[in-house]
């Protein structure tokens, strides 16, 4: 999108001026060489930790840039944004900070953490609406009433170039990048991103990775333009946008080389990589970049100096916790089973024995005797903790030669499923191949 006057809506040098602007407002975030555990098989992989910023996400940096750009008389009024939580979060931290006051409307499912330390730092919070939409809205219909400024948490001009501020980042942390994956929400992170580094270094690759559960980049991409997407509940709720933003889109199409979409499993998979893998504790919308590598839809990535885009870190615990659980389910290290036992003395000491003797611990089990056709069979249900692939494997096999006829209950992929999908390579992809310079 373009201004009246034909221009378009960001430039590298808005990008840069917010880089100066906010240089003393925002953490440089650290950029560090990814550990095995999360590299997996890519040998080259970076991480960008801008989920260390003070608000827990990239947020601060487009939220920042957009407060110190207001008149005196907007200063007063305040502005007010509708956000899931980390765009609350940046302004309502930076508005302390600047005496600015800031109104918030946030999606009835924000997550609760993210709404208390809004409350905490003196946002003045509604709750309103099923998904960022409507509560996008609401905000907008409060604004006609308390004459703020509205500053759309991924669309805005400012914002757009604030985030932007992290490509220069990362070519003068390591100039040799040859690729840089970014999860897509709204897209205004992956918008300024591939502005700033196109203009800077027009041969490196811009990845976007977005939830399969609210593929709204995707679906702007096969429509031409913004298009309000169906979207399921994700791991990922920083990203959960059903339409991307306009001035984002009209950058992002012209500068993204490749969008892929991954499963909550991946998601699931790559929160709990980066917490073994780095000791750190990454929301689910932050580690969907590490999730696109993960899934095996990047081989092309191999070798090449890749930075991944850690964006934030704002998770309630209760939902940290079932994030965990989940990754470890699909990685093949908590496993469900359904076992007939004899109903007799015994019976369940001869099974625990086999899980003991192969080292799988038990975490929860039922026993059920009521519904069953068998009178002299119980049914049991339990939950395993076993060490890898390969242990349950044997756990199976064990119970097997023990005369046991273990059914798991699970769905975990099988190590032919996870072989079968690394095969297949890439998914088709209906994405516009962009310019590799920017025209600014």
């Amino acid at each position: 999108m373009s201004d009246t006057n034909g221009k378009p809506c960001v430039t590298f040098e808005d990008i840069s001026m917010a880089a100066y602007r906010i240089r003393d407002g925002v953490l440089r975030s650290q950029l560090t060489k990814a550990s095995d555990k999360v590299s997996e098989g890519f040998t080259n992989l970076y991480l960008k930790h801008e989920h260390r910023q003070f608000s827990g996400s990239f947020k601060e940096r487009g939220a920042l840039n957009a407060l110190m750009l207001l008149s005196d008389e907007k200063r007063k009024k305040g502005v007010i944004a509708a956000s899931a939580g980390n765009h609350a979060l940046a302004l309502a931290y930076h508005g302390m900070r600047l005496g600015i006051p800031i109104t918030v409307v946030m999606p009835l499912f924000a997550p609760l953490a993210k709404l208390s330390r809004c409350r905490d730092w003196g946002a003045d919070v509604h709750l309103h609406g099923a998904n960022i939409q409507e509560a996008k809205q609401h905000a907008q219909e409060m604004m006609q009433t308390t004459g703020q400024e509205y500053i759309n948490g991924y669309d805005h001009p400012a914002i757009i170039a604030g985030a932007g501020t992290i490509g220069i980042e990362i070519l003068e942390q390591a100039p040799d990048t040859e690729a840089v994956v970014v999860p897509i929400g709204g897209a205004g992170l992956i918008a300024g991103i591939s502005l700033a580094v196109k203009r800077l270094r027009p041969s490196i690759k811009v990845i976007g990775v977005e939830p399969a559960n609210c593929d709204s980049f995707t679906q702007a991409l096969k429509a031409g333009h913004p298009v309000s997407a169906a979207t399921r509940p994700t791991l990922a709720d920083g990203l959960n946008v059903p339409t991307v933003g306009e001035n984002a889109f009209e950058i992002a199409k012209r500068y993204v080389d490749k969008t892929i979409v991954v499963d909550e499993k991946w998601i699931a998979l790559a929160v709990l990589r980066t917490l073994e893998g780095e000791r750190m504790v990454v929301e689910g919308g932050g580690a969907t970049g590490v999730a696109g590598l993960l899934s095996g839809q990047l081989r092309e990535l191999q070798g090449k100096k890749t930075v991944v885009v850690l964006c934030g870190a704002n998770v309630d615990v209760t939902v940290l916790g079932r994030v965990i659980e989940r990754g470890l389910h699909f990685d093949n290290r908590l496993v469900r089973l359904d076992v007939p036992i004899s109903d007799r003395p015994g019976g369940l000491s001869d099974f625990v024995t086999v899980i003991r003797d192969i080292g799988a611990n038990v975490i929860d089990i039922q026993h059920e005797r009521v519904f069953i056709s068998d009178i002299n069979i119980v049914s049991v249900r339990c939950t395993l903790e076993v060490a890898d692939r390969d242990h349950k494997k044997r756990l199976l096999q064990g119970l097997v030669e023990r005369g046991f006829e273990p059914k798991v209950a699970d769905g975990a992929p099988t190590p032919s499923d996870v072989t079968r999908l690394h095969a297949a390579g890439p998914v088709p992809e209906e994405v516009k191949e962009a310019p590799v310079e920017a025209k600014l």
